[in-house]
Formats: C-alpha cells, sequence, structure tokens
C-alpha cells in the first residue's frame, strides 16, 4: 500500500501505542511520566478498542499517526513528533471530519498547539471540565465544530 489514510488491525496495537507515547512526550509536557505508565496499558487494551481507529502510514507502511472516534466524538489524534509540520494531522482531522462525521472534540487544556490545532480548523469551545475522564487534575476543553457554511 502508498502511503496515506488506513485501517489499523489489532496486531498492530503496540505500534500504535509507540506513536502515542512519542507524541504525548513530545506535546504533553504537563504529564509525568507516571501518568504516561498510567494511560499505556489503558490505550492499549482499552481505548485502541472502544473506536474507530484510522492511522496515516509512511511510505514504508510505517504508522507515523493515527486518530480514533466514537459517536462523532474525536477521541484520539496523534502524530510521530518526527512527522510532526507535514500536514498529517490536517489530513487526518480532515478525513474524520468528512469520512467519519466528527463533530466534537475534548482536548488538554495545557496543550495549547493543540488547541490552537483544532480552532485553525473551525473548533469552538463550549465547555471546560476541570478533570480528565480518569479524574486525574489536567483539565479539558469541549470543543465543537462550527456549523459549516452551506
Amino acid at each position: 500500500m502508498k502511503h496515506g489514510i488506513d485501517c489499523i488491525d489489532k496486531f498492530e496495537y503496540k505500534e500504535v501505542a509507540g506513536v502515542w507515547g512519542a507524541s504525548v512526550r513530545a506535546t504533553h509536557h504537563f504529564l509525568k511520566e507516571e501518568d504516561i505508565a498510567y494511560f499505556k496499558p489503558l490505550i492499549l487494551n482499552t481505548y485502541l478498542d472502544a473506536v474507530e481507529l484510522r492511522c496515516y502510514r509512511d511510505e514504508n507502511n510505517a504508522i507515523i499517526g493515527f486518530l480514533g472516534v466514537a459517536d462523532q466524538n474525536l477521541e484520539m489524534l496523534f502524530i510521530h513528533p518526527t512527522h510532526r509540520g507535514k500536514s498529517i494531522g490536517k489530513t487526518l482531522l480532515e478525513y474524520a471530519i468528512n469520512s467519519l462525521n466528527v463533530t466534537k472534540v475534548d482536548v488538554n487544556e495545557q496543550n495549547e498547539q493543540a488547541v490552537g490545532f483544532y480552532k485553525h480548523f473551525d473548533f469552538e469551545i463550549i465547555g471546560k471540565s476541570q478533570l480528565d475522564a480518569s479524574g486525574k487534575p489536567y483539565p479539558i476543553l469541549h470543543m465543537k465544530l462550527k456549523k459549516q457554511k452551506a
């Protein structure tokens, strides 16, 4: 397969978790290493199975970015740090909006780059939670895609 958006098989979850870990360490500076260790098995054993997964592969068929969607909510979007700034996130997000009907995303307030990324693509903040879904003290912004002009 040539590079681009593709499905993910369960046997590739370790590769996906590797992209997740590298991406989180590069962008989620507010997380402690023990937080990353806490979330990794949840990613591998629970979260990936709970979403519709798509990935972006490079020319060698390696996964370099991925997203997960459930109920029109973008649950995860991570790009390997060596491939950031190459429009992979944009490509995945546009695919999620146009093909998977994504209209919402929750993002860590402290991940200012991600907040700006989603604002750039017409998401607006509609609410905030002081704790993340695991009850950890990382505020979450709830964002919704603005109504698209006809």
